[in-house]
């Protein structure tokens, strides 16, 4: 990789059950802290499920009353973790046409959405259409150049990170403000997902929550949030003395063309989009630290992930985490919220436990960190968005200093 195909991550902000800042956030995962709770998905109390709801949130001070009242609350997550995100950056210093915004999102604005159906007013649309987190950001931050929505699920906030690289390689931008958003706590989406068989949904279970690649796993925990990323150009981000958390080096993304839900069951659709991001950050498997997996919880998913680090690797190959096991499954947030991970394992040189493994699935030969953070030596990180629909996403990020001259 040279500099021109690199980005710098100069700005990270977060709005989740585990954290509403990057280092609360981390401080979850060392802690492998449990952010499940049941939560009422209706008004009424009559769906109740285990969840991860983002406590007390407000979005005063950043939306006034009028706006908050125009805009979803996936949206107002969305504005928080995204003008944190420039705040941490120490703000945007490029021309408005040269500045962009990506976000991802899986649902849009689902709670409005499921709220006004038969019964919408004149602002529904707008709180429901899915690129208004995209507006409310551009608008913030005064962007006239690009302003895109990607929804893939799951992926969502990955593929957003990784088109924002895009733009600044291709010269569309020098600043990008890349992310992902989601409040799926419905109470339609929670009994769809109970009755498909991929949800944890006992609230009496002092062991709720997602346990990815554990043989008695029970499925994901819905969960809401959002995470932003400040991508620039590596030399302007040094030239104004910018502090740099890491650099993205690569970005993958493929498709399995297989199912509607169920990937691939080797994994082949998994595996070719971590060979093609790895390819893309001009780095090879031997060289990678640790592997950010995109971890459900669910059978199918775990075992599809647990093949292709496998085949990619090597048996135990990689020391590899799945932070949903703490912060749940934010659909489109999530993506985002493992990149944010995954700048922090490596500016921190720590790769966090994973939460509630007692027993790894023995049909997986994965080096799962459990029980207490492991050290890193400095190296290529790599996070992985395994998408519902079969749509793959995967980011290699790395300490700004191993960023080849």
């Amino acid at each position: 990789m040279t500099r021109d195909n690199v980005a710098a991550v100069t700005g990270l902000g977060v709005r989740c059950a585990a954290g509403s800042t990057p280092q609360d956030l981390w401080d979850s995962l060392l802690r492998a802290r449990s952010v499940v709770v049941p939560h009422a998905f209706d008004d009424e109390g009559g769906v109740v499920y285990p969840a991860c709801p983002v406590p007390g949130f407000d979005a005063g001070g950043y939306l006034t009353r009028k706006e908050r009242l125009r805009a979803d609350r996936s949206v107002q997550l969305a504005v928080c973790a995204a003008l944190d995100a420039v705040e941490d950056a120490g703000g945007v210093h490029v021309p408005a046409a040269r500045r962009a915004v990506v976000t991802g999102t899986g649902f849009g604005g689902g709670i409005s959405l499921e709220r006004g159906i038969g019964q919408p007013d004149v602002l529904w649309p707008n709180r429901a259409m899915y690129n208004a987190g995209a507006h409310w950001i551009s608008a913030r931050l005064g962007v006239t150049g690009p302003s895109l929505t990607v929804s893939t699920t799951c992926a969502s906030g990955a593929h957003a990170v990784g088109e924002g690289l895009q733009l600044i390689r291709t010269g569309a931008a020098d600043v990008v403000v890349a992310g992902g958003h989601d409040s799926p706590l419905t109470p339609t989406i929670a009994l769809a997902s109970a009755r498909s068989g991929v949800m944890v949904t006992d609230c009496g279970d002092p062991h709720a929550g997602c346990r990815p690649f554990d043989a008695d796993r029970q499925g994901f925990v819905l969960a809401e949030g959002a995470a932003f990323l400040v991508l620039e150009r590596l030399d302007a981000a040094r030239s104004r003395g910018a502090r740099v958390h890491a650099v993205l080096t690569g970005y993958g993304r493929t498709t399995d063309a297989h199912h509607l839900t169920a990937p691939r069951p080797d994994g082949s659709g998994a595996r070719a989009c971590v060979e093609q991001a790895l390819a893309d950050a001009g780095t090879t498997a031997d060289a990678v630290v640790h592997v950010n997996a995109h971890g459900t919880g669910t059978e199918l998913n775990d075992l599809a992930e647990g093949r292709a680090i496998a085949a990619v690797f090597g048996p135990a190959g990689v020391p590899v985490t799945a932070p949903k096991s703490v912060t749940g499954n934010g659909f489109g947030a999530t993506g985002a919220l493992e990149a944010v991970t995954a700048v922090l394992s490596v500016s921190r040189g720590l790769a966090p436990p994973t939460a509630r493994l007692t027993r790894l699935d023995p049909r997986l030969a994965l080096d799962v960190v459990t029980l207490e953070a492991r050290k890193l030596p400095s190296g290529p990180v790599l996070s992985n968005s395994f998408a519902v629909g079969g749509q793959n996403a995967c980011l290699v990020l790395d300490a700004p200093e191993r960023e080849p001259c």
